[in-house]
């Protein structure tokens, strides 16, 4: 997979949504585009799964940043024993 090459653009966004951005971004402990990023990955993502509940949404999102970060492990299935 190509690496993601981040291009700058000046987007206007009202005091309220950048508050609230720096906020919740202090919270992840995450940069304010960063956070906005992901509200956007969210939304775009709920819009094009409506009957996806936002708990599904983000848990697939901390799965993918797991694999990323290799914190996975194996898993066997085992059959009724």
């Amino acid at each position: 997979m190509k690496p993601c090459v981040a291009k700058s653009r000046s987007v206007k966004l009202s005091a309220d949504i950048l508050n609230v951005a720096k906020t919740c971004a202090t919270l992840n402990s995450c940069s304010v585009p960063k956070q906005i990023e992901r509200w956007a990955k969210i939304g775009k993502i709920a819009e094009e799964n409506p009957d996806l509940p936002y708990e599904f949404i983000n848990g697939v999102l901390e799965g993918h940043k797991e694999i990323e970060r290799g914190e996975t492990s194996s898993f066997e299935f085992r059959t009724g024993e």
